[in-house]
């Protein structure tokens, strides 16, 4: 990425924790004036005032009429979005032979609607500077189905549609899409998984690997490199043997 398109401000969600709160940290330690936004104030506030650069701007992303007034607050105080990277989210495990409908509700609420609520002030503004890159946070888990991610996945896969759809109708107007599927990542989510986590990395790591991508103006930032392409190689076979193979290879603890 262009270092303009970053020297004013850059504009993280899901903050206050996880991938969000470490991408935070790094991008701050590399220069960049922060907003970050999550639900947890005291969080957030806690996280500015141990970080130079880093800016607390709570907020609910289901809220869309707060999500436009935010942005606004933002690019008042801090100036215009160059960068967005949509990461709030959550993952809720399903857990089966019982169907609990909410919680595919409840993910798509945040992890799409949520998304969509971030993009529907982003666009305009950005589209009216004639400049801009949005990253939207998915999954590993996008690109094909995993043990208690029924909801989960699919939203993710939903974001990769979204995303890539986005950027080609967005190219015109001078704003570039990345799409950021990580793996594994050593989160208070993830710690609830029985199944096996081949390849996990810390957040910090993470955070790194994001940022290094961005600065490079990259399309796409999947990691770990060998898990991201062993997980898109298998998803050539057959739907069958798919399933089969993933079913057996992630088998409770």
């Amino acid at each position: 990425m262009e270092t303009n398109e970053m020297s004013s401000c850059v504009w993280i969600t899901g903050a206050s924790s996880g991938i969000g709160a470490a991408l935070a940290v790094e991008m701050a330690a590399r220069g960049y004036i922060i907003a970050a936004t999550a639900r947890s104030a005291d969080a957030l506030a806690d996280l500015a005032a141990d970080v130079p650069n880093i800016h607390a701007f709570p907020g609910d992303v289901t809220d869309r009429a707060g999500m436009v007034a935010l942005v606004g607050e933002i690019e008042r105080d801090l100036g215009p979005i160059n960068l967005a990277v949509l990461n709030a989210g959550i993952y809720l495990p399903t857990s089966f032979p019982a169907f609990d409908a909410s919680i595919f509700d409840r993910s798509f609420e945040v992890n799409i609607g949520g998304t969509v609520n971030c993009l529907a002030p982003l666009v305009p503004a950005m589209s009216a500077r004639r400049a801009g890159r949005i990253a939207i946070v998915s999954s590993v888990a996008g690109y094909g189905g995993l043990p208690t991610s029924a909801a989960y996945g699919a939203t993710k896969a939903a974001l990769f549609n979204l995303g890539e759809s986005l950027a080609m109708d967005v190219a015109a107007y001078g704003i570039k899409v990345s799409m950021i599927a990580p793996g594994f990542v050593k989160t208070p989510a993830t710690d609830v998984n029985e199944f096996p986590m081949p390849f996990i990395i810390e957040a910090d790591d993470a955070a790194r690997r994001i940022a290094n991508g961005l600065e490079k103006g990259k399309a796409h930032i999947a990691f770990p490199k060998r898990f991201s392409f062993l997980l898109r190689l298998i998803n050539l076979l057959p739907r069958g043997s798919y399933t089969r193979l993933v079913g057996m290879t992630t088998k409770s603890k």
